[in-house]
């Protein structure tokens, strides 16, 4: 930050600026804090209805321009976005053109398993053998059409690019969407489980199949959620 002309947003490069600034709120100073690695524990009291409470006579509100729960924002309307929320389909979609829907006819989402931690833990056992590969699940419907068996290994396919998965059927989506899984590229030795290269056309990198062209214009966020693509078998 420092050499980009920018010290003055960061404590002008004093890392221990920066953590005394973290540690602030919590009472616990940084020599305190080095004196016992073990960690220190802090009598914390739940505060409840914040917005409630009182400051001269007045309450405190929430953290908006008018301190009231806010439908139509004021700080998006001075950003030049819309106040309201409203859906705008996103920008690659299979509803973008016929030629396009052909193409790329399901809508791409993803989700976080639940037995590991993002792109953690791949290579514990105790882990991994409850989740051996990487899946996209697909309508059974939708799986049916393209030739795909439960367990099959398969190929997303995007604008962007691909990456393989297993596939797992689900009969409570919507035979339009798939829903992958990022975070895979660890082994796991004790298993035989394999790693995966994360920038092999072969891989299994959820992330190749995004591209950041297309940002959500008031977030900044990519469609991690909301892409286009087809699912292929893995044939040879």
């Amino acid at each position: 930050a420092v050499r980009m002309g920018l010290g003055e947003h960061f404590w002008n490069g004093d890392i221990e600026a920066a953590y005394r600034h973290q540690l602030g709120p919590s009472g616990v100073t940084l020599e305190a804090l080095r004196q016992h690695p073990e960690g220190i524990r802090v009598p914390l009291k739940t505060r409840y209805r914040k917005y409630a409470e009182e400051t001269g006579g007045m309450a405190r509100g929430f953290g908006t321009p008018s301190g009231r729960i806010e439908l139509y924002s004021e700080t998006l309307l001075g950003g030049g976005h819309d106040p309201l929320p409203d859906y705008h389909a996103p920008s690659v979609s299979p509803n973008a053109s016929a030629g396009f829907r052909n193409r790329f006819p399901l809508i791409l989402t993803c989700s976080k398993g639940t037995i590991y931690c993002e792109s953690q833990f791949r290579a514990l056992p105790s882990l991994r053998k409850r989740a051996m590969d990487p899946e996209v699940e697909l309508h059974p419907d939708a799986a049916r059409e393209r030739g795909i068996a439960e367990g099959d290994w398969v190929r997303i396919v995007t604008p962007n690019g691909s990456a393989r998965a297993k596939a797992k059927l689900n009969g409570q989506l919507d035979p339009q969407v798939a829903c992958g899984q990022h975070g895979w590229w660890q082994e796991c030795a004790e298993l035989d489980a394999p790693g995966f290269d994360p920038f092999s056309d072969d891989g299994v990198n959820y992330n190749r199949l995004i591209s950041l062209e297309q940002l959500d214009p008031v977030s900044g966020s990519s469609p991690l959620r909301s892409y286009a693509c087809q699912i292929e078998p893995v044939t040879g």
